[in-house]
């Protein structure tokens, strides 16, 4: 005769069960979590691979376009081909014609699209070698830098570029200064190799660095590649400005450029212009699902060569 089991004990199977049920159920959810979370990693990877492929071919089509036999470079308008308000530099030929631009805006390729921008590098300012010795100066003052302010930046850089360790009067070196920090560090004493680099610089601070309500800041008017010239169809006043061109220069400046290219620096009389480059930066996007997955920056310099002009990478930084 058998026994049935007591109400107790089917309780307790019960609740065994039941907790047996929900064990394989949080199991069943981390694995299933886990998967999704190793799916979305491949896919980010895969996205972020090939988004990285497209601003490379981003690079290659702008070195292309700059390979061209180009007569200056400058600022255009609407009227000439292929103008970008966002890209504004434009290609003319030695007949001062604008020469034709490449798509360089949400290009189809493979799986995805680029986009790129070229602008001039020799509008910038060349912190390493800048063409008069007080052009740094002058080109915090046009920032509206105080002069306490601009003689520290001044004084704190040529130290940072020079070879030894003597403290100028406004400057800093090593042991009085950065590595007194939180987080020490020694002076470069040694030229820039690249514009982030000067944040490290005594006086240099993030707002001065990057600008702020909308305004640019320092970085947008420097850099540490290209020569020790200006070139004056793409430069800004505040550039212009350092090199000690007047109001009334940089308005005749303007006028000109409107009607075409400037093709003589002559009646000036200003050292360190020029009207055509030799230096460009590239700034590069990959698109996946019209996303910016990646980006990359260029920046590129135009040499003779034994067999004609060659392209040679100067400096080279990207971010995903």
């Amino acid at each position: 005769m058998s026994r049935q089991p007591a109400d107790g004990q089917r309780g307790f199977a019960l609740v065994a069960v039941l907790l047996v049920l929900a064990f394989v159920a949080v199991i069943g959810a981390e694995f299933a979590y886990s998967m999704r979370l190793e799916a979305t990693a491949a896919r980010v990877y895969k996205e972020t691979l090939i988004a990285t492929h497209l601003a490379e071919a981003a690079v290659e089509q702008a070195k292309r376009e700059l390979a061209a036999d180009i007569g200056s470079v400058g600022l255009g308008d609407d009227s000439d081909p292929g103008f970008d308000g966002e890209c504004p530099i434009v290609f003319y030929g030695r007949d001062r014609v604008a020469i034709k631009r490449l798509p360089h805006k949400n290009v189809p390729l493979g799986g995805g699209q680029f986009t790129y921008c070229i602008s001039d590098e020799e509008a910038r300012l060349n912190l390493n070698n800048p063409p008069r010795t007080d052009a740094v100066p002058r080109l915090l003052e046009a920032l509206g830098v105080e002069r306490e302010d601009r003689d520290t930046i001044w004084g704190s850089l040529q130290d940072w570029r020079d070879s030894n360790e003597e403290h100028r009067l406004n400057g800093a070196e090593s042991d009085d200064t950065y590595l007194q920090l939180p987080v020490p560090y020694r002076a470069k004493n040694g030229p820039l190799d690249s514009v982030s680099e000067l944040i490290q610089v005594k006086g240099v601070t993030p707002k001065l660095m990057d600008g702020e309500g909308g305004r640019p800041g320092l970085a947008a008017f420097v850099t540490v590649r290209g020569q020790n010239r200006i070139n004056v169809n793409t430069a800004r006043r505040e550039v212009l400005k350092a090199l000690g061109v007047s109001d009334a220069q940089f308005s005749q400046i303007e006028q000109t450029r409107r009607l075409g290219p400037v093709t003589s620096v002559q009646g000036f009389n200003v050292g360190g212009l020029s009207f055509n480059s030799t230096t460009f930066r590239i700034d590069a996007q990959g698109l996946v699902d019209g996303q910016v997955r990646a980006r990359l920056t260029a920046i590129v310099q135009k040499r003779p060569g034994t067999g004609g002009e060659t392209m040679v990478v100067l400096e080279w930084s990207g971010v995903r």
